[in-house]
């Protein structure tokens, strides 16, 4: 943030107030003031006093608030002489001004912002161009996009964690997206695949764990070579997540490209599912089968419809198994020995989660 949109700012207020008012950063230094004399001095007391308590404060004099910022460590505090009422109604105004000020000027000129409103699909198509090239903004390179979303009750100091892995602000971007969701878009080296994004999650989730004991899921989009692209793959993670809540539930990090037939289902009418679970289960409904019949299945479908495998698993004699497996028969008509009536029986096992999951239980 240029101190110069700052002082504009402040030196327009000088003809309303002959109170002086100005800026400092987080190091406590005057970066903007209508006394120009005070600009370049050093307040440390003021810093760690707006850190101790919430902001508006009174402080040796004068009248303390933080401008709103990204993540828990602000970036700027206005400042107003005095501790009076009038002091704490300027410094209120001057945060109203410069927190404008200082929007616009991030809209302009910030490429966080950029890329969040890339995103977010906040610009048009021919204008992210003209703007990629006026922030000097390179276009045509690997990048993936994450989305962390936090579980549970939201650290908000999660961002500045995430921050910290990442530093580079020119290549990488962390952008807080809601109080429990966090977008990281990750410039990657030319070859980078799946396992490097796995590998990169795997290190924010543990992180995030260790320093402040969040749990997280995290979706993973395809990898981008363009910045045009990286709305697609937001809405990537967002899928992966949703999706993955319903079909993946033990999985913290879900790639968009790992999600299979999942993500199909995902997409279909719940009446064109409820029509298919009808066609394939003519002779009795799904949910007549009992919990240890789905789980019976289930270990059959985890090792490949092999028979000997699947009852040493289940701990059962093969002939235990098979005529589980004949009784399922008897009720659904589908024999899962039978490549073909498994992988329907299977698609259908996912179509009835995927209707749970919307609340349609029959």
């Amino acid at each position: 943030m240029s101190s110069r949109v700052f002082q504009s700012v402040v030196l327009q207020m000088k003809d309303c107030t002959d109170r002086a008012i100005g800026v400092i950063d987080s190091e406590g230094t005057v970066v903007s003031c209508n006394e120009l004399t005070s600009i370049g001095e050093h307040w440390p007391g003021a810093i760690d006093a707006l850190n101790r308590s919430d902001s508006p404060i009174a402080f040796e004099g004068k009248t303390f608030q933080t401008l709103a910022g990204v993540g828990a460590q602000f970036d700027y505090a206005v400042f107003v002489k005095g501790e009076d009422e009038l002091a704490a109604t300027l410094c209120a105004m001057a945060c109203v001004a410069l927190n404008g000020a200082k929007t616009s000027y991030e809209e302009k000129h910030d490429k966080a912002t950029f890329v969040k409103n890339i995103i977010s699909d906040n610009i048009l198509l021919g204008d992210i161009y003209v703007r990629a090239k006026e922030l000097h903004f390179i276009s045509d390179i690997p990048r993936a996009v994450f989305l962390i979303r936090q579980l549970g009750i939201p650290d908000m100091a999660a961002i500045d964690v995430v921050r910290s892995l990442f530093p580079d602000k020119q290549m990488d971007f962390v952008l807080s997206i809601s109080e429990t969701d966090i977008a990281l878009i990750k410039q990657l080296p030319e070859g980078a695949d799946a396992r490097e994004l796995m590998h990169i999650a795997a290190h924010v989730e543990e992180t995030l764990s260790k320093e402040l004991g969040v749990r997280t899921v995290i979706g993973i989009g395809t990898i981008v070579t363009h910045i045009r692209d990286l709305a697609r793959a937001y809405k990537e993670t967002q899928v992966a997540i949703e999706v993955g809540k319903v079909f993946d539930t033990e999985k913290s990090i879900i790639n968009y490209e790992n999600l299979g037939i999942g993500r199909l289902i995902y997409q279909l009418p719940t009446t064109l599912c409820e029509m298919f679970l009808q066609e394939v289960f003519k002779k009795n409904p799904i949910d007549a089968l009992d919990q240890e019949t789905l789980f019976t299945i289930n270990k059959f479908f985890e090792n490949n419809l092999n028979v000997s495998e699947t009852a040493r698993k289940l701990f059962v004699h093969r002939n235990t198994l098979v005529y589980r497996l004949e009784k399922i028969k008897k009720l659904t008509g589908l024999d899962l020995r039978e490549f073909d009536d498994a992988i329907t029986f299977k698609v259908a096992l996912m179509v009835k989660k995927y209707l749970v999951s919307r609340g349609i239980e029959s």
